[in-house]
């Protein structure tokens, strides 16, 4: 009997993702554990693994697609000894999803099927709720079915074709604030277009009274008017990605509900840099002749603040409206700088780590991250996280905390000083770090207690090995 092969959750929290590249074709045979597709989520490319035996029958989201709603059928697959071509023509009642590629031309709304929820991918084919079908216009036209929350603020219906919809979220647009040129003012895809450079664009509504507490504040200045600040074809505008999104997002979530404080110390690396020099001199060679390992400041880093947070338990917590979450174990996020964005893979068990160890699994994780190759479990969660601008010559600053998490460390770069040492004032290489905690999860003292144990270690690494 043909199954519908679905379009799988890579993360607990995925709602949608992209069909980036089939790896198999139609015709072709695959059997539990091959790899048959390449699954694209903001965060990074992964492999989707057959856990059935049988034949591709039907490629229903071809390469490409975007926005494709979890558990939405993508493919059909053919048993052992069924009759392919039969098991294909299943396929025509599929939902199908929106293609990236797909033509700027609007679809006539059809009659929604009895299906007890709708996907929340846009364009997955998935039922219409009552409350969304489509109502008579006049002339006997049927508008088309309302997306979930459009016009929900004015209470009124914003008529949009699918792909105008699509068009407009990859944009950042609020579609609600689009003047329509299609039939009876639906907003069709060249109005989206249009929009993109601020044609066609109405005022933004006034805030909602009545906001719940704690809810994101209006922006100081809508899209018109900051477009309407520059002259037309003096800049380009480049739609956000997924990935940018979910930046802004989860950092506007711990800017606005995390209340943080911050704390600094400069720590001396002689005894770091001259540790580094000898245990990189001691390394082995592979077969190759190059060096096994090769330890940077930053490795030290990692460590010390995974030691630390052992050595100051009660810091090492995620908070949660219920309980504190006391972390056993120190899983260090390191902030990774992409194109467009940054990622946090994680170094699990840091505390028990060798640096060496910990030297080559950040460079692999930090070359699959810029691959976009990173798997859920290798960036989500963690204890507390690391984030270096040392090599840009940036001597200090301060990082936004990674919810779940309660603290963060900025580190900036080292570099010689004037320092006072026994009423003489010398050089000496130094390093300012500076630690946001959650004050949710940690009082002022806790986190220096915490911020003061990384600084012993990082000036005496030999009791990073003790």
């Amino acid at each position: 009997m043909a199954t519908n092969i679905l379009m799988p959750a890579l993360s607990p929290t995925m709602e949608k993702g992209n069909l980036a590249k089939w790896l198999k074709k139609e015709g072709d045979k695959v059997k539990a554990g091959d790899i048959i597709a390449e699954i694209e989520t903001d965060k990074a490319t992964m492999e989707y693994e057959a856990v059935d035996e049988g034949t591709i029958a039907k490629i229903i989201v071809p390469d490409g697609t975007q926005d494709v709603a979890v558990n939405a059928p993508i493919a059909v697959l053919a048993a052992e000894g069924e009759d392919v071509k039969a098991a294909a023509s299943s396929a025509a009642s599929a939902p199908k999803a929106e293609a990236k590629s797909e033509p700027k031309s609007e679809a006539k709304a059809t009659s929604p099927s009895p299906q007890p929820s709708p996907s929340k991918g846009e364009g997955a084919g998935s039922a219409v709720p009552q409350a969304q079908r489509p109502s008579p216009l006049p002339g006997g036209e049927r508008s088309p079915p309302k997306a979930a929350g459009e016009g929900a603020a004015a209470g009124t219906r914003i008529f949009s074709t699918p792909l105008a919809r699509r068009l407009a979220k990859d944009a950042g647009i609020d579609i609600a604030r689009i003047s329509g040129s299609g039939p009876h003012g639906r907003v069709i895809a060249s109005d989206v277009e249009a929009a993109k450079s601020g044609k066609g664009l109405k005022a933004a509504a006034a805030p909602a009274t009545g906001a719940p507490a704690g809810a994101p504040s209006q922006p100081a200045m809508t899209d018109q008017q900051i477009l309407g600040l520059y002259e037309e074809g003096s800049y380009e505008s480049i739609p956000h990605d997924g990935m940018r999104r979910t930046i802004a997002q989860r950092l506007t979530i711990a800017t606005n509900s995390m209340p943080t404080f911050y704390l600094t110390v400069d720590c001396d690396l002689g005894k770091l840099m001259a540790a580094r020099e000898d245990i990189n001199a001691a390394a082995g060679k592979d077969k190759d002749g190059k060096p096994l390992y090769k330890l940077s400041v930053n490795d030290f880093v990692i460590k010390a603040m995974a030691i630390a947070l052992q050595k100051i338990p009660e810091a090492n917590v995620s908070w949660t409206e219920a309980a504190m979450l006391r972390h056993k174990h120190s899983d260090i996020g390191v902030a990774v700088a992409l194109p467009f964005g940054l990622i946090t893979p994680i170094i699990r068990q840091a505390e028990i780590k060798t640096l060496s160890a910990i030297s080559n699994e950040m460079k692999d994780l930090a070359a699959r991250a810029k691959a976009k190759k990173l798997k859920p479990n290798e960036y989500q969660g963690g204890s507390s996280s690391v984030s270096n601008l040392g090599m840009f010559g940036i001597k200090d600053f301060t990082a936004i905390i990674n919810p779940p998490q309660s603290s963060i460390l900025a580190v900036g770069t080292g570099e010689e000083r004037a320092v006072v040492r026994n009423g003489q004032i010398v050089a000496a290489t130094m390093m300012s770090v500076t630690l946001s905690c959650d004050h949710r999860a940690m009082d002022g003292a806790l986190g220096a207690e915490l911020i003061t144990a990384f600084k012993k270690l990082i000036e005496n690494p030999v009791m990073m090995v003790v």
